[in-house]
């Protein structure tokens, strides 16, 4: 069974001489039992198999700046995929970043439930490990926002070895749909996290980034928990005004040591 839907494809040239040289880019569709979900899926152009990262949105759904990371992480030589969390809620959701945008975006993450998040994203595995060119020995995953949350929840997924989790709010007080907060599932958690905070982020305080480090310690995950100092929520996107420059990049560059070591 074809599980993958074309709408679109390119490539794209590459500057930074660390970097894979082309890459191409399209639109797919991953099943979810009845549910398509849309995704966003870039891959290196050259033979070969390559490890598989996920990308899981911030509240604004797979808008460009999620595309751009996707398309970022495959020129670094892996399969990159964004599905779309927002499918039951919003299909076609992509939106920037005034008030009205983040009002509507907090709207629907309300409407998410954690096991439908979870299935969405072991569909998404699933549908990578058809694909030829990737390998089958674990992915990574990566989140940022409201994915930062996400993917906290889905390292306790067999086959995720290493997760971003990039200034996701509410871990220790939540969880999507309700229930135990998101933080009482790090027990579970099998691979590697690494999470990346704001000392200057409104939404997450500084207390609550301890209780994270300390349960992960508490439970024994191999984990990393980095905090730069001045950096506000968003501080990766470089279409916010929130955006660090100097923060994003350190990040960045501790994201990829991590999947590289991992996968």
């Amino acid at each position: 069974m074809n599980l993958l839907k074309q709408s679109s494809i390119l490539s794209l040239s590459q500057n930074d001489e660390q970097q894979r040289s082309m890459i191409s880019a399209q639109s797919v569709q991953i099943l979810n039992g009845n549910l398509a979900i849309d995704a966003y899926l870039a891959t290196p152009e050259e033979s070969g198999k390559f490890p598989a990262v996920i990308v899981i949105q911030e509240i604004f759904g797979v808008n460009e700046h999620i595309r751009d990371i996707t398309q970022r992480i495959a020129k670094r030589g892996y399969v990159a995929i964004a599905p779309a969390i927002y499918q039951r809620q919003a299909p076609g959701f992509s939106v920037g970043y005034t008030p009205d945008d983040l009002a509507i975006g907090r709207e629907y993450k309300n409407q998410t439930q954690a096991d439908e998040l979870l299935s969405d994203i072991q569909a998404t595995i699933k549908y990578l490990y058809q694909l030829p060119q990737v390998k089958t020995s674990g992915v990574g995953i990566v989140g940022f926002c409201f994915g930062g949350h996400v993917v906290y929840l889905a390292a306790s997924l067999e086959q995720i070895k290493a997760t971003a989790s990039f200034y996701g709010a509410q871990i220790v007080n939540w969880t999507p749909g309700g229930g135990e907060p998101t933080l009482a599932r790090t027990k579970d958690i099998d691979g590697t996290i690494y999470c990346f905070f704001g000392t200057a982020d409104p939404l997450i305080p500084n207390e609550q980034v301890d209780q994270i480090e300390a349960e992960l310690v508490k439970q024994q995950i191999s984990h990393k928990v980095f905090r730069y100092e001045g950096a506000n929520h968003g501080f990766m996107c470089d279409r916010r005004d929130s955006y660090h420059p100097e923060a994003a990049e350190d990040a960045w560059n501790k994201m990829l040591d991590l999947f590289s070591s991992k996968l």
